[in-house]
């Protein structure tokens, strides 16, 4: 986790802070106060209460709370340093978990600036309840991939081999992105798998498979690559693989808009693609 990057649990405290700001967005906002004291009618509107202008007219402070899917653990990490480093004063607060289960939470009240999912299903139940700001963006794709046991000792080489009776296969619970992106997939193929386990998140399928508790699983390429040495990748066929869409949108709630809107641009910027590609994601 990259150094200043705090996790978060599901129900955060306070939150604040906004983006960095050049220095004529400062002059700006002090001819806007000055404007407001005259009792400017035309900028009636522009003087109102805003968090992001408040916090534009000084040092960015305060932490940012991003729900994002466990698939992006790794690369949000470093995201999520280098954006601090780009913005002083500001921490990004994360929650990796399974797209469904953020969610879920989300429409339940928990506070949060950012949602990124890791399918476009479970970023519609958020915007099918209202709960986001604008439309939400893609701004990655991944792909599906078999992860194995290093050294693969069962010697998996096709999603066929998952069908043996004796291959102990986890795999994501269908409402999970992964568990959807993995019935898409042996189903393409024609393969029909009995996992001796369903996980909430693609984090229990790493687990699982890299403790060898289990011969194999379906999960993301990315996975693959963000688990080292521990596990191995066996390609799926292009024929058979499906490609997921990761979108990402700000939260209505959001205590600042600003904040949330300038980390969703550099996930989206050239800085962000570049670690988001040395992750093993595809681009939008």
């Amino acid at each position: 986790m990259g150094a200043g990057v705090q996790p978060v649990q599901p129900w955060p405290g306070g939150r604040g802070g906004s983006p960095s700001w050049r220095a004529p967005a400062r002059r700006r906002a002090a001819l806007l106060a000055t404007a407001c004291a005259a009792g400017s009618a035309l900028l009636l509107q522009a003087c109102g209460p805003s968090p992001g202008r408040a916090a534009a007219a000084g040092k960015p402070s305060g932490s940012l709370v991003v729900f994002a899917a466990t698939s992006l653990s790794a690369a949000f990490d470093a995201i999520g340093a280098r954006f601090e480093k780009a913005h002083p004063g500001m921490t990004v607060k994360f929650n990796f978990n399974g797209s469904s289960s953020l969610a879920t939470s989300l429409k339940q009240g928990a506070p949060a600036d950012v949602f990124a999912s890791a399918n476009t299903a479970n970023m519609a139940v958020v915007t099918s309840d209202k709960l986001a700001a604008g439309t939400p963006a893609v701004f990655a794709r991944n792909q599906a991939e078999i992860m194995v046991e290093a050294g693969n000792p069962r010697h998996v080489k096709t999603l066929g081999d998952l069908a043996s009776p004796a291959a102990k296969v986890v795999l994501c619970a269908p409402e999970v992105p992964c568990g959807a992106l993995a019935r898409d997939v042996l189903r393409n193929a024609g393969v029909t798998v009995r996992p001796v386990s369903e996980e909430t998140s693609v984090g229990g399928v790493v687990t699982k498979v890299s403790l060898g508790e289990a011969d194999a699983g379906i999960v993301y390429v990315t996975d693959v690559k963000a688990a080292g040495d521990k596990v191995e990748g066996v390609p799926i066929p292009a024929g058979q693989n499906e490609t997921a869409d990761y979108p990402i949108v700000a939260l209505k709630d959001a205590p600042d808009a600003g904040a949330a809107a300038a980390f969703i641009s550099f996930v989206r910027g050239p800085d962000g693609q570049k670690i988001l590609a040395s992750y093993g994601f595809l681009p939008p």
